[in-house]
């Protein structure tokens, strides 16, 4: 199984930035792009990325078998 995040897509289909939701949800838009690279995820800011885009924690994510 492969899972990545879609972080990218989705934030260009809200047309936001990496930098606009970093405003939006307080997290540092550093650690946005370590998630968008599927380097780091912290359970606190999955949730706060998915409330400010309004999906689901699985939207945030691309799953594969």
């Amino acid at each position: 199984m492969n899972v990545k995040p879609k972080l990218r897509e989705l934030l260009k289909e809200k047309k936001l930035t990496q930098n606009q939701l970093a405003d939006m949800t307080g997290i540092p838009q550093a650690s946005i792009s370590r998630f968008d690279k599927n380097s780091q995820h912290l359970d606190l800011h999955l949730v706060k990325i998915a409330k400010a885009l309004n999906v689901s924690l699985e939207e945030l994510f691309e799953i594969e078998d």
